[in-house]
């Protein structure tokens, strides 16, 4: 009888360490559910570089998620949906743009607050956005232009 008082015991401790594991990640990853945020929509030119679960940044402080990116077959832009947390109203005429950490780093979405004395109601469009920049197009660009001057600079 002690035996099985024992196993049953070792068998409690390791699903209560499981369970807390799983509620730990749930927390780290944001798979909890959050009451305390409402939706924002906006439509971007380029979404490259974000997806579900991509912070969503005001002032380099992160206030929200994306929670939702598709593909609007009429207007060919990626419609993103954005929860953002309870208590940070935003102007109707704030701005949502992709940004880079750095080089190497990832993408992220920021939010950039207007100055108009109305505010974005739950579920509405952020109209004022900017996709993301390509590092490898803008090297292209500049890799483009300095061999264009440097040919003038022969002809010349």
């Amino acid at each position: 009888m002690a035996e099985n008082r024992s196993e049953i015991l070792a068998g409690a401790a390791v699903l209560a360490a499981a369970i807390g594991f799983l509620v730990y990640a749930g927390q780290t990853a944001g798979i909890t559910r959050d009451s305390g945020s409402y939706p924002l929509t906006a439509s971007f030119r380029s979404a490259e570089g974000i997806s579900v679960g991509t912070d969503v940044r005001l002032a380099g402080v992160k206030v929200g998620t994306v929670t939702a990116l598709a593909l609007n077959p009429q207007t060919f832009f990626a419609d993103a949906t954005i929860s953002v947390k309870q208590g940070i109203e935003l102007p109707t005429d704030s701005a949502i743009l992709i940004s880079s950490e750095g080089l190497l780093g990832g993408n992220y979405v920021e939010l950039m607050p207007g100055g108009a004395l109305e505010n974005l109601a739950p579920g509405e469009e952020i109209e004022d956005t900017q996709g993301s920049v390509s590092l490898i197009s803008l090297l292209m660009k500049f890799v483009g232009s300095g061999a264009e001057s440097a040919i003038q600079g022969e002809e010349g």
